[in-house]
């Protein structure tokens, strides 16, 4: 497999951790221990669990860290959903948001078919 760095679902996941740090970084500052670390988290774990897969040793390995990184895009989800509702993100961005989610997600389900079933 090649390196983490070159597969687009990384780049891609990595730009929207990036994006997200930026868009933290307004938040009210009583939510720095709060919301902020919470999204900052589940965004980074992403790219994070992508990376540490491509260097499992096998297929299953590198499946299951697939899964996980699924699963913080998931939790990610959720706190651009509550920073919405709080007021803190605009439904447009939010929108924007989750549709690069939904796209990485998409990224991710592909790649796990792959690494699980390679032809």
């Amino acid at each position: 497999m090649q390196g983490f760095d070159k597969l687009l679902v990384w780049c891609r996941a990595h730009k929207l951790v990036l994006d997200l740090y930026r868009l933290t970084a307004r938040f009210p500052a009583d939510e720095r221990f709060g919301i902020v670390a919470q999204l900052r988290r589940a965004a980074s774990s992403v790219p994070a669990n992508i990376a540490e897969g491509a260097r499992r040793d096998g297929r299953a390995d590198y499946a299951r860290m697939l899964s996980i990184a699924q699963g913080s895009l998931t939790e990610t989800q959720y706190f651009v959903l509550l920073s919405r509702d709080l007021g803190y993100l605009a439904p447009e961005a939010a929108d924007t948001y989750f549709d690069e989610i939904n796209q990485i997600a998409r990224m991710l389900h592909a790649l796990r078919l792959k690494v699980l079933h390679p032809s």
